[in-house]
């Protein structure tokens, strides 16, 4: 494969060079099989495919409601609001039918995505749930992003420090400085998906009394501009999330180590008792039957010989060879 021959490239050498690089490079995530976090990627992939279906329907909605009522209607606009509009149109002509048909059509439509959307929120926050992680304590996070966290994230120990975590969500500025100016620039790298987590979460925190706002509004008095505001304060939410979900991390390893995984208490992997060697404070009370526990004593085992030329005692005299002839 590395001669200089011929060097033709087919489906047995390409796996037998992955097989090569896969065994010596260090650091490889381990094939697993499938977990919870495989049923989250896939439950909000479906709800971001009803979030977007959503936003479709509610946009042809609103093209209608402008031709249908004077000023159209609101922004945010759900099902029940789209149908008391359209009790108070009582269109003449064809074409106002047609639309006002189309639009009722449309509610519809919206009503449904509506109630998919809340049984997928619901499904999605018991799996959060199971899976153990606070994630949704965090404000600005809901079911969606605490699974699209877990999901994409998966194990969080593969981030060695917080910006390894940065840099692949994208929230880790690139240096842009040029001179004496010192700048940093928008990355546009990392998972997207991630990002869009984050961002949300910053849109949410400048939106209410929180933590972030100030942070957000430091960084302004101190020179920033919004969007730089902004970008600092989404670096500062993705060490948040990273810290959480390390912290998650342990405790859930801790209490796999307590509880083992068959979920009856026991020893813990650090405690001495599951040493090889017990020390003596594994157990500091004494058993409260006999010594003994076990009906059947050993039996002793022989003296261990080691092997050896001569069975004569070390410390025996030795005679030469003409004492032994003349006796």
């Amino acid at each position: 494969m590395f001669s200089t021959g011929q060097g033709r490239k087919t489906d047995a050498t390409d796996a037998h060079s992955v097989a090569v690089v896969a065994l010596r490079t260090p650091g490889l995530r381990p094939v697993q099989v499938d977990d919870l976090t495989v049923a989250l990627r896939l439950l909000v992939d479906r709800r971001d495919e009803l979030g977007a279906a959503r936003t479709l329907t509610v946009n042809r909605l609103h093209r209608l409601l402008v031709e249908l009522i004077a000023g159209g209607a609101n922004k945010f606009l759900s099902a029940t609001q789209a149908k008391a509009l359209l009790a108070t149109v009582r269109p003449r002509d064809v074409v106002g039918k047609t639309r006002r048909r189309l639009a009722a059509e449309l509610v519809v439509e919206l009503d449904g995505i509506d109630k998919r959307i809340k049984v997928a929120n619901k499904e999605l926050t018991e799996l959060v749930g199971a899976t153990g992680s606070t994630l949704l304590e965090l404000h600005g996070i809901g079911p969606s992003g605490a699974a699209r966290l877990l999901g994409d994230i998966g194990d969080v120990s593969r981030f060695p420090t917080r910006g390894h975590f940065a840099s692949w969500n994208g929230t880790a500025p690139i240096d842009a400085s040029s001179g004496e100016q010192n700048r940093h620039r928008l990355s546009r790298a990392g998972n997207r998906r991630i990002n869009r987590v984050l961002h949300i979460m910053a849109i949410v925190q400048l939106r209410n009394d929180t933590e972030g706002r100030a942070y957000y509004r430091r960084k302004i008095a101190a020179g920033k501009t919004g969007m730089e505001a902004i970008r600092a304060l989404k670096r500062r939410l993705s060490d948040i999330v990273y810290r959480r979900l390390v912290d998650d991390q342990k405790r859930l390893r801790q209490d796999v180590k307590v509880t083992g995984p068959g979920g009856h208490s026991g020893a813990a992997t650090g405690s001495s008792a599951a040493d090889s060697n017990p020390n003596v404070d594994a157990s500091e009370k004494s058993l409260p039957g006999p010594a003994s526990t076990d009906p059947t004593p050993a039996t002793a085992e022989p003296p261990h010989r080691s092997p050896a030329r001569s069975r004569r005692p070390v410390n025996a005299p030795t005679r030469s060879r003409r004492q032994a002839q003349s006796a």
